[in-house]
């Protein structure tokens, strides 16, 4: 049985659990969806470890940090990691559709494999998931919860109009 080690983190969106495997984070689990979380794992709890994680995201939550520097290690296919590495793409305070995701990634007929795919990331907020909408402009899934994804995307804007105002 592999060991994970872990951490808390107290977030305006609820308790995040930070996973890692001592090189990198591999997973942030919001209480919606830690169902989803291989629970055959053995976590080891180690604050030091996830450090810079806990930072990073309490800077984010705080309005004074738009994008994540930290070593990640999800698990996932090919082709989900191909969609993750566009997610990253998608700037701060924007949104853009699932079949635009598609087209980014070479694939415009893969809007619901892509759907899917954004669905299985297990590093939501850093890897930004909630910043894909449905193509009229709803918000559509979000494995942390369709008012987490309203609230990450209105604090964003609200940080991104600031941000924008100042170096105007």
């Amino acid at each position: 049985m592999a060991t994970t080690i872990y951490t808390l983190l107290e977030s305006p969106i609820g308790e995040l659990l930070l996973t890692g495997d001592g090189e990198a984070v591999t997973g942030i689990w919001m209480p919606s969806h830690r169902s989803e979380w291989k629970r055959t794992q053995t976590l080891q709890r180690d604050d030091a470890a996830l450090a810079a994680a806990r930072t990073q995201l309490s800077e984010y939550f705080a309005g004074e940090r738009t994008v994540f520097d930290l070593p990640l290690a999800p698990e996932g296919t090919g082709f989900q990691r191909k969609v993750w590495a566009a997610l990253c793409e998608i700037p701060y305070g924007e949104t853009i559709s699932y079949g635009e995701l598609a087209r980014r990634i070479g694939q415009p007929t893969a809007a619901r494999a892509v759907g899917l795919a954004n669905g299985s990331n297990p590093l939501p907020i850093v890897v930004p998931c909630h910043r894909v909408i449905g193509a009229d402009g709803s918000l559509t899934g979000f494995g942390g919860g369709i008012e987490r994804k309203r609230w990450l995307l209105a604090h964003e804007r609200k940080f991104a109009q600031v941000t924008g105002d100042l170096f105007s």
